[in-house]
């Protein structure tokens, strides 16, 4: 099957053209001008921009937390992505304590496998380092798994010491991997939430306070510590606040290999967003996410590090959990929450709105933050690029239209959206996956065996 999109003004990681591309079956095989075949079919791009499907590689579909499960599946999150111009996701296939890496993937399998829209692939989640596991992780690899993550909070459950991380890097550079590390003190965290629950401040004011700034900054500052001594590239996931992207500054400068990621809640939402400490309104919950929102000053030093790329792509931590009947678990207790809040269906529009149309981006540097980069450093080679070979996961962007962010009009299955009432600019019109229509006039069209797992290779890095 043949397609031409035509007239669309074309964005790649360097220069933005107006032009035509071939697809035929699965792939690009051509761009240019005035491309022409008769009897193929035609997709009229004309006034609109035209990028490469987004990549998500930070979402959590489908995540069984002991006592609730996520309101995204694989099925309801991957039609939002799609939805929102992300036609890949890489999720976190997390390893239970006693059990191995091979089982946590079977489980991720039976939860995605037939279920899924987009096209997507793991992280493999260790919350039990052991011989085995330290074995496991070239099997990972081999299995196209090349990428990790440790979380240095969530103590008793998911945490693991520094030893530990200093023994998963330097194993890690000898199978080809890479480990991202979700950064806070988790001794700290746990300390402050009995402090707080202890002296009756229980409201969702108090998990904010509970992870103060100091309390990311601290974990980053060690962690590359730890990755220089181990002599291991590190990355780290969501970072959130400005003292944590200045030691990421001063690691780079030294000549260290650091990988960083935002969220576009960190860039667009504050800690406004939970009121005051007596606040008696639990809509408040909704931004209860780890790490938590940060203060305008935290978000005016993501945007520069966007602008001068110390940090190397926008993810979205999308883990969404409904107000009713989920976060109320906490109505009591900020402890009880659960931790998460949505985003896969917004990151596009939100960056294209935010960035783009306020001249804090070029559109060409969006493309690389949600595309170029994650492809390249997360080992999606087939990805992330308007590019002759390449898998035709294209976005039709209309520019000229304005709408809101809201839950009245989202695909996402979640009961609220964390953006509600903000303008966003432009419009998912189409979306193509790996040539086929999967989204048109904001309809999603796919079924859900369209994903594909997708094997992944990273460059190891030598330090």
């Amino acid at each position: 099957m043949v397609t031409i999109i035509k007239n669309g003004n074309i964005v790649t990681g360097d220069q933005v053209f107006q032009g035509d591309i071939k697809v035929q079956d699965e792939t690009m095989i051509e761009i240019g001008f005035d491309i022409d075949c008769p009897h193929d079919k035609y997709i009229d791009a004309s006034g609109c921009y035209v990028l490469p499907g987004a990549i998500d590689a930070h979402t959590h579909f489908d995540l069984d937390t002991g006592l609730t499960k996520t309101a995204d599946d694989f099925e309801s999150g991957s039609r939002a992505a799609l939805a929102g111009g992300t036609t890949t996701i890489i999720d976190f296939a997390t390893q239970e304590k006693g059990k191995t890496l091979k089982e946590a993937v079977a489980v991720w399998d039976e939860k995605s496998k037939g279920k899924t829209y987009c096209d997507y692939g793991y992280h493999m989640a260790i919350t039990d380092w052991n011989e085995c596991t330290k074995k496991e992780m070239r099997d990972m690899v081999e299995h196209g798994i090349p990428t990790f993550k440790m979380y240095m909070a969530y103590k008793n459950t998911m945490q693991v010491d520094d030893a530990i991380i200093y023994e998963a890097l330097r194993e890690s550079n000898q199978v080809g991997a890479l480990i991202g590390f979700h950064c806070e003190n988790g001794y700290l965290i746990d300390e402050r939430v009995k402090e707080f629950i202890r002296n009756g401040k229980t409201t969702p004011y108090y998990h904010m306070e509970s992870r103060l700034p100091e309390v990311e900054a601290e974990a980053i500052y060690r962690l590359l510590t730890i990755g220089k001594l181990a002599k291991a590239p590190v990355w780290i996931v969501h970072l959130s606040t400005k003292e944590g992207l200045a030691f990421v500054e001063q690691a780079r400068a030294q000549g260290q290999k650091v990988i960083a990621e935002t969220c576009p809640q960190y860039l667009m939402l504050t800690r406004n967003c939970y009121g005051t400490p007596e606040g008696t309104d639990f809509e408040t919950a909704k931004y209860v996410m780890s790490p938590p929102l940060r203060e305008k000053e935290d978000q005016e030093a993501l945007w520069k590090g966007l602008q001068n790329r110390s940090l190397d792509f926008v993810t979205t931590d999308h883990c969404s959990f409904h107000i009713k009947g989920q976060k109320d678990l906490g109505k009591d207790d900020f402890s009880k929450i659960p931790n998460g809040g949505p985003g896969v269906e917004d990151r596009v529009l939100m960056l294209y709105t935010y960035g783009v149309c306020q001249n804090r981006l070029t559109i060409q540097e969006m493309v690389m933050l949600l595309a170029g980069n994650p492809a390249e450093l997360l080992g999606l080679h087939n990805k992330g690029k308007i590019e002759v070979g390449k898998d035709a996961d294209i976005v039709i962007l209309d520019p000229n239209s304005t709408d809101i962010f809201s839950v009245a009009t989202q695909t996402q299955r979640v009961d609220y959206n964390a953006y509600e009432g903000i303008k966003r600019c432009g419009r998912i019109e189409t979306v193509l996956l790996r040539g086929k229509v999967v989204v048109s006039d904001h309809m999603v069209l796919a079924q859900p065996a369209s994903g594909s797992f997708q094997r992944r290779e990273i460059q190891p890095v030598r330090m």
